[in-house]
């Protein structure tokens, strides 16, 4: 299987896609910690940060989990809660400064990728990983 310089899965296979999805939250939502906290975030708060574009390029970003969904052959119904989810975080990310505060709290990738992993779960079961401390 061929990956990226950065070890990432380019196939079509369900594990490929996980390990996509999983990376891609992991950057959008954890992927930095407050200094002195254990409260994590990542650049979907960051770029809620630059005024209307910052919150379009992260909802985007979102959006590419629930176009892998799509791949997967997951339910209309599944791809249209994340939409929702995402579209929520883009409207919380549209108020400028403020917006990037509830995106704190409303990890809507890590919401879809809950979502996405279920289906894996259940219809992949091959393509579960388990994670050793």
């Amino acid at each position: 299987m061929t990956s990226t310089p950065l070890g990432i899965p380019l196939g079509r296979d369900a594990a490929a896609v996980r390990t996509r999805i999983e990376a891609m939250e992991k950057l959008l939502e954890r992927s930095l910690v407050i200094p002195g906290t254990k409260q994590t975030f990542g650049l979907d708060v960051i770029l809620d940060l630059i005024p209307g574009i910052g919150t379009t390029v992260a909802a985007g970003m979102g959006l590419y989990m629930a176009w892998e969904a799509r791949n997967l052959g997951m339910s209309k119904t599944q791809i249209a809660r994340m939409a929702g989810n995402v579209g929520f975080d883009w409207a919380l990310g549209l108020i400028p400064w403020v917006g990037a505060i509830p995106d704190l709290f409303f990890r809507s990738n890590s919401r879809n990728l809950k979502i996405i992993k279920r289906h894996l779960d259940k219809h992949h079961p091959a393509s579960v990983t388990i994670v050793q401390p």
